[in-house]
């Protein structure tokens, strides 16, 4: 299916096209169905996967920068780190635990990077990285692990948007003994320290990452979920200059609005050997082009969360079939590597059957790489692990990351990066 867009450039890095070579969003021929993730704007296929890797990438990614998530980050990364603390004996002498403060770029506050690591492990372990909501102390009692003193969203344990010591080892979603027990790593660090989950609110890296050039128009300015994913690529920069970490082996991981920045920065970041964007839903791992009555819309996401995208995302709120692409090439994105969804029956709002429908509709680019997407063909039965290159899982229950979402992750992360 041909893509009319009003541009012709060989796009071959990121923030290279001015927005005037683009159609304005009311504009792009209307699709109804899934776009070809193998079609350029014009009509060309990628029939090759050399014509991917050096042409197909990277015009996709400037349409999701234009149109979806804004520009990513033009800031220079200075990335360095001070090492807070060192427990080698926590949790009974099983886990090394570390918390780093670690600044990404020059002049800005740094973001504080907990990372624990199994004990008893010889050479450097594969290694989980993601953002969390709540701050580092809330994963561990450890009374080293610094409590945020950022902006942070209500919760029973935050008096005035600032986190409190009542905190500390209440989240139940990163599981440190489960995860480093099977041999793995976790780093992560609160999302808020990068850029705070309100519009109003200034702070973080805000300042810097939502900077932009004169002579940029507004509409593709970078999205909260943009500098997340940025952030998350500083991470790693940190991370493989850690000896304990294996470089080649690093996952990201994430829930909700997380889990859409877990999705976007494997995307755009070719170092995450592995994906799991947990129940991320519409902007994530969730189509736009929605056919289910009770998954969360585009005009409802970008109504109640605007920060999170460009401007020109909200133009496609009433006219999906509008947008040049869909959540299944940004899966594509990420081909060959492999990509885990997980979901819950019951959060409907974060569209199941739809995002088993992303993967199926994003394999034929892994299959053009050579290697197999989706390996099923209809939606799988409760706890039902589909275990190819391009998974699926669905649990009874809720919108959480719960200790089972984490077991079927460790299982996922078994097979893909032992």
């Amino acid at each position: 299916m041909r893509r009319l867009l009003l541009f012709t450039l060989v796009l071959t890095t990121m923030n290279v096209t001015a927005a005037a070579d683009y159609a304005e969003p009311e504009k792009c021929p209307r699709l109804p169905n899934f776009p070809d993730p193998l079609t350029t704007p014009s009509g060309k296929k990628w029939t090759t996967p050399a014509d991917w890797t050096q042409q197909g990438r990277s015009e996709l990614r400037e349409l999701f920068q234009h149109y979806m998530y804004g520009r990513y980050p033009t800031v220079k990364p200075a990335v360095s780190a001070q090492l807070l603390f060192e427990d080698p004996s926590a949790y009974h002498g099983k886990i090394t635990l570390r918390e780093y403060a670690v600044t990404l770029a020059k002049g800005t506050q740094p973001v504080h990077v907990l990372l624990a690591l199994p004990n008893g492990r010889s050479g450097p372990v594969p290694t989980f990285v993601g953002l969390n909501f709540t701050g580092n102390h809330t994963l561990t009692d450890h009374p080293k692990v610094r409590i945020p003193t950022e902006w942070m969203r209500p919760s029973p344990v935050v008096q005035k948007n600032r986190a409190t010591a009542a905190g500390r080892g209440v989240s139940h979603r990163w599981p440190l003994e489960t995860i480093t027990g099977r041999g793995y790593a976790l780093a992560t660090a609160y999302y808020g320290e990068i850029v705070p989950d309100d519009a109003k609110v200034d702070g973080g890296l805000k300042a810097v990452l939502m900077a932009r050039p004169a002579t940029d128009v507004p509409g593709d300015a970078t999205g909260a979920i943009m500098s997340w994913a940025w952030g998350l690529h500083r991470m790693v920069d940190h991370l493989t200059t850690v000896p304990e970490v294996d470089a080649k082996k690093i996952a990201a991981v994430g829930h909700s609005r997380l889990g859409k920045t877990a999705l976007l920065a494997a995307a755009f970041d070719e170092r995450i050997a592995v994906a799991f964007p947990s129940q991320s839903g519409c902007g994530g791992a969730g189509p736009s082009r929605n056919h289910n009555p009770k998954a969360e819309t585009v005009k409802r996401i970008t109504t109640a969360f605007p920060h999170w995208f460009a401007p020109n995302f909200s133009r496609f709120a009433d006219d999906t079939a509008r947008l040049p692409f869909d959540q299944h090439e940004l899966v594509a994105l990420v081909a060959p590597r492999p990509v885990l969804f997980t979901c819950a029956t019951e959060d409907q709002w974060a569209n199941p059957p739809g995002q088993f429908e992303v993967l199926q509709a994003a394999t034929p680019v892994y299959r053009l790489l050579g290697v197999e997407g989706l390996q099923a063909t209809t939606f799988p039965a409760e706890n039902q692990l589909i275990a190819s290159r391009l998974g699926y899982w669905v649990r009874p229950g809720k919108h959480d990351m719960s200790p089972a979402d984490w077991q079927t992750y460790l299982t996922f992360a078994d097979q893909w990066l032992r």
